[in-house]
């Protein structure tokens, strides 16, 4: 997913977002509201992680600013505010999770997981492309019951093309999955993901639509 990571500690910054990447997830890294508000309005997120003390005012305003133009980006608040107040607030002012620091990585990717599917970002926790049998959540795929390997930018690659499957997905779709701002785009980049895909998961399963994108056979 394409995740806006807004946090102005420099250690759990870092370490969620190598965490969140090394996960397939493009990352961009706010430090501050007013980075973030930048960043928003030029990315389509599909997730925000949300520290509320920040150098230049609290979180929950800027997820209020979200909620009142009618944004649904899912968001989770991370932050070392662990009143029950404090939750009620984040949730009430239209956070989707609530996750105290100091957490742990991997329970922070699985939240990210459980958020995506509530959103629909993966079409189902599991299913069936022919002979293959694919876990999104789990980042589990087999063919005829046999293990497949995926990179996480392989993983990135074909998430993207299960959120929108038997559609056509563009190649700048893809893009966003796969790169943070100011990040170089290598012009070949999808293509050559796309053909490690086919190699490893069968040519039939991913179909280039000349011109337009790619999209995924249907189960």
């Amino acid at each position: 997913m394409r995740i806006l990571l807004v946090e102005d500690d420099k250690a759990i910054g870092g370490a969620v977002r190598d965490h969140a990447s090394s996960q397939g997830h493009a990352v961009d890294w706010a430090k501050t509201l007013a980075e973030a508000g930048d960043f928003a309005s030029v990315v389509a997120y599909e997730l925000v992680l949300l520290d509320l003390h920040l150098p230049d005012g609290n979180g929950l305003s800027f997820l209020r600013a979200l909620r009142d133009r009618a944004d649904a980006v899912p968001v989770i608040v991370l932050t070392a505010r662990d009143q029950i107040s404090d939750r009620i607030a984040g949730l009430n002012a239209g956070a989707d999770d609530y996750l105290v620091k100091p957490f742990n990585l991997d329970e922070l990717s699985a939240r990210i997981h459980a958020v995506a599917r509530r959103y629909g970002q993966h079409v189902q926790p599991r299913l069936a492309i022919g002979p293959l049998r694919i876990s999104p959540a789990e980042r589990i795929v087999t063919r005829e019951d046999r293990p497949i390997d995926l990179t996480a930018r392989e993983w990135a690659v074909l998430d993207r093309l299960l959120s929108r499957q038997g559609a056509i997905v563009s190649k700048t779709q893809i893009e966003d999955a796969l790169y943070e701002l100011g990040a170089e785009v290598e012009s070949n980049t999808v293509e050559v993901y796309v053909s490690r895909l086919r190699k490893k998961l069968g040519g039939e399963v991913i179909t280039t639509v000349r011109g337009v994108g790619y999209r995924i056979a249907n189960t």
